[in-house]
């Protein structure tokens, strides 16, 4: 453990213009809610700090686009987001959210001290501008070509392809999103935080002073940055929704969303003091707190070059610890999307699996997305539970429970003497806390959780190796220190999985009888007991030989986990191929209109109804199919490229449009006496046109 007590923990504000989902929560809230558990149990002062993210150009648009003001979206969106992370166990100290008058108040503050002590720059530029809207063309306001990658749909702040940072004027060909408009350009005046003077004190501080504790992802991203070179960037915005820039001149104009986000974990901070009759400066401006940024790999430039650049111009704040940036997590081989809706839900999550957090939890930690992106799949969660969850954690707690209500209705036998199995299995115990917490202070939580599923896995084979159930019928004393040991065991997963699997660890408990454990002891015949003052902790396992008594009374055996069924699976497997579907047919490219026929020329095509007959693959071809059809006039061979779509044999009988007048063509040496007429469906498979009515003879005219 550092020597270091306090900690400030921050998790990326969530943007809401849309629920939280999966991907947001392996990059960024379960890591940081297993890294703030795990401090807590470990006896330190912990504050978990998060809040909604409420303003912003995407919010705006949305909102223009359903027709409601901003303030409706994020009023929606936070209720949404702050519930689902109460009920997923997310334990934020405090959830706040940008738009409360304290964050305001904040943010208006840290921007007056910097303008007031000539820590911005104040220029006029021409901007881009929407004359039909009669308005400056802000980060997501305009989409243009990436003047680094290429990508013709980059934002005006930001590339989603490559990642690159930029002003809207640096966009190639950029149009007003609002109106479709090619913008022009106007003269407006921002204020400017000058990165470039601390280029310098950012390469010494982040590359030499940081490069063997922070992730190489991170590292890398920012001496990229560095090596570019830094330009100031601006902290102003022209719009109407957002914190008013509180100085002369800023009618109109509000602080940018990335100057005020960040100041967003020092306003929630205040919230918490306040509600709790607490200091919140300690927590930001004691060097003896630790600070640590929990965020995603598309957040690394605001927490490790322009929100340290604010503190250090601000001059009274300590500067980040750590900022364990994670990669991407994908769903089922594609990029996450908000806008397609591909994604898995929270708050439908729980709606879907009610009562399994941690089956989420642990999936999420144990395929976290922590050095290159990640793929989640509902096959890998349903194999996550029941492969690990249930058949090894709890397997092992289930048989240590029954076990102890058959022998001994549940009262925890007194051990007799130990074997060298018995304390070595008791020292490993001992041991795993210590190697979980190496792991989880170093930012490897997927190292984390398979160590604690190890713990669970040396239960179950000291279990196996010992065999009580066979012992108790030739050695029945054996067998009491045999389930002595392995209650011990099932204490410490109680405690040490708390971080990971918190309401599962709260249901052992429960189990175990935990909450008030008495130490009860025979001397000479009397009974002595003594109320533990504390619940166990990290330390205790860590420490005691012994977590649980002897004599003490545990309660009957439950289900910690239960199997998840491949229907319930197939549930979530087809509600995403119907997101598919339906974006692939919005997706869909209708072709334009051919140019215009005379009615003379749609009169000299001869259409009949026909029926395949026979239907065999063309040699040495993947697409054709060499059918006979009965055409009612005759009988032909037609050669059409549908046997990626059909089974020669599925087609036999099958009614069809024929063009019967088509020029006879060879195809791979077959001559194709006509064609027959196909469409797509919405998911781009092959469709047969087909007559309408069963009773239409071959041979009959299409008019």
């Amino acid at each position: 453990m550092s020597n270091s007590k306090r900690y400030t923990i921050t998790a990326a504000l969530p943007y809401t213009n849309g629920p939280v989902h999966i991907g947001h929560l392996a990059g960024v809230y379960v890591p940081a809610d297993i890294y703030a558990r795990y401090l807590r149990n470990t006896g330190n002062d912990v504050l978990y700090i998060c809040g909604s993210d409420e303003h912003g150009v995407p919010i705006t648009i949305k909102a223009k686009k359903e027709g409601v003001t901003p303030q409706d979206i994020v009023d929606k969106y936070h209720a949404i987001i702050k519930q689902s992370f109460s009920d997923f166990g997310i334990s934020f100290d405090n959830y706040s959210r940008t738009s409360a008058k304290v964050h305001h108040d904040t943010a208006s503050e840290f921007f007056k001290k910097l303008y007031n002590e000539g820590k911005f720059i104040e220029e006029s530029t021409e901007q881009l501008y929407d004359a039909e809207a009669n308005q400056f063309l802000a980060d997501r306001f305009v989409i243009g070509t990436c003047p680094k990658c290429g990508n013709e749909e980059s934002y005006g702040d930001q590339c989603e392809s490559c990642g690159t940072s930029h002003n809207a004027t640096d966009l190639i060909n950029p149009k007003s999103a609002i109106t479709g408009n090619v913008p022009t350009t106007k003269v407006t005046k921002h204020w400017y935080l000058p990165l470039d003077k601390y280029e310098q004190w950012l390469r010494e501080w982040i590359v030499e002073g940081h490069k063997n504790d922070w992730k190489t992802n991170v590292l890398g991203q920012v001496k990229s940055w560095l090596d570019d070179g830094l330009k100031p960037r601006a902290v102003t915005r022209d719009l109407d929704w957002g914190i008013p820039v509180p100085v002369e001149g800023g009618e109109g104009k509000v602080l940018y969303v990335w100057f005020d986000a960040p100041i967003g974990y020092i306003s929630s901070t205040k919230e918490w003091a306040e509600q709790n009759g607490k200091d919140w400066e300690p927590y930001w401006k004691d060097e003896n707190t630790k600070l640590v940024h929990f965020i995603g790999k598309d957040n690394i430039v605001f927490h490790c070059i322009i929100f340290p650049a604010m503190l250090k111009a601000e001059g009274s704040y300590i500067l980040p610890e750590n900022v364990p940036a994670n990669e991407f997590l994908n769903l089922e081989g594609d990029k996450i999307s908000t806008s397609k809706n591909w994604a898995v839900w929270l708050h439908e999550y729980l709606e879907d699996f009610p009562g399994k957090q941690d089956v989420l939890r642990y999936t999420l930690t144990a395929n976290a997305p922590e050095t290159k992106d990640n793929d989640f799949t509902w096959k890998d969660f349903q194999a996550r539970n029941n492969n690990e969850l249930v058949a090894i954690f709890g397997n092992f707690i289930n048989r240590v429970v029954v076990l102890t209500n058959k022998y001994y209705e549940g009262v925890i036998p007194e051990p007799n003497e130990f074997t060298d199995v018995d304390n070595e299995t008791l020292e490993k115990l001992q041991k795993y806390p210590g190697i979980i917490a190496n792991s989880i202070e170093r930012y490897r939580f997927r190292e984390a959780s398979q160590e604690l599923m190890n713990l669970a896995r040396l239960g179950n084979k000291y279990l196996a190796d010992e065999e009580p159930w066979k012992q108790v019928k030739t050695d029945p004393e054996r067998v009491k220190t045999i389930m002595y040991v392995a209650l011990q065991i099932a204490a410490g997963l109680s405690v040490v999985a708390e971080p990971f699997l918190p309401f599962s660890a709260e249901k052992l408990k429960g189990i175990l009888n935990m909450a008030d454990t008495e130490r009860s002891r025979s001397v000479d015949e009397n009974v002595i007991s003594t109320p533990l003052n504390h619940q166990l902790s990290w330390n205790d396992v860590e420490e005691k030989s012994e977590l649980i008594p002897a004599n003490h009374t545990i309660g009957k055996a439950e289900l910690l986990f239960a199997k998840i069924e491949d229907k319930d699976i197939q549930v979530q497997l087809d509600k995403l191929e119907a997101t598919k579907l339906a974006n692939e047919a919005e997706n869909k490219v209708v072709e334009p209109q051919k140019e215009t026929i005379e009615f003379d020329d749609f009169t000299k095509l001869d259409m009949r109804v026909g029926t395949i007959i026979e239907a065999v693959k063309v040699p040495k071809t993947k697409k054709l199919l060499q059918l006979k059809v009965d055409v009612g006039i005759d009988t032909r061979t037609i050669v059409s490229g549908i046997a990626e779509s059909f089974k020669p044999e599925d087609i036999i009988g099958q009614k069809v449009t024929v063009l019967v007048n088509l020029a006879p063509r060879k195809l791979r040496g077959v001559e194709s006496q006509g064609m027959i007429l196909m469409t797509d469906t919405p998911d781009g498979k092959l469709a047969f046109v087909e007559p309408g009515n069963d009773s239409v003879k071959n041979g009959e005219q299409v008019s």
